[in-house]
This record gives structure tokens, C-alpha cells and sequence, in this order.
């Protein structure tokens, strides 16, 4: 078996780093979501968020709407991209 290498004669990374500089508030709201959910590090946050966005601009583009119910039992649309 041979490992993959990129165009320049390196090994190929399976990932990519990224370096994000983010406003005081949207850290405040990454951390929050970390806590929130247990996530191990900022990167799992973000790679979950992308996959329910992703998901949810899918549905949204085929005709669907995305429904909250909220504890009364009341469903209502959510208006996410208003």
C-alpha cells in the first residue's frame, strides 16, 4: 500500500487546519454551544453545526419547512432565513 501524496511530492493531509478569528460574541457563543453539548474541542462544535446547516438548507431548498413545537403543543414554522 502507498501513501497519497499532493501535487508538490507531499504526503496528503486527510484534513485541513483552519484559523478563524471571530468576533468576542460569536466566541462566547462557541464556547457556550462546547459546554453545552460536551463537545471535546471548538472543532467538533463546528463540524456538527456545518452538518445541520447543511441539512437544513437541503430541506429548505427542496420545499420543505422546518416546524417547532413548542410545550403547549403548538407547531409553528421556524423562519431560519428570514
Amino acid at each position: 500500500m502507498t501513501d497519497a501524496v499532493n501535487s508538490g511530492g507531499k504526503p496528503a493531509r486527510a484534513s485541513t487546519r483552519v484559523q478563524l478569528e471571530l468576533p468576542e460574541k460569536s466566541m462566547e457563543r462557541l464556547l457556550h454551544l462546547k459546554e453545552l453539548t460536551e463537545a471535546s474541542s471548538y472543532a467538533e462544535v463546528i463540524k456538527n453545526s456545518l452538518r445541520l446547516y447543511e441539512a437544513i438548507i437541503s430541506e429548505v431548498s427542496s420545499g420543505k419547512e422546518i416546524m417547532l413545537k413548542d410545550k403547549d403543543g403548538k407547531v409553528g414554522p421556524y423562519r431560519i432565513f428570514v
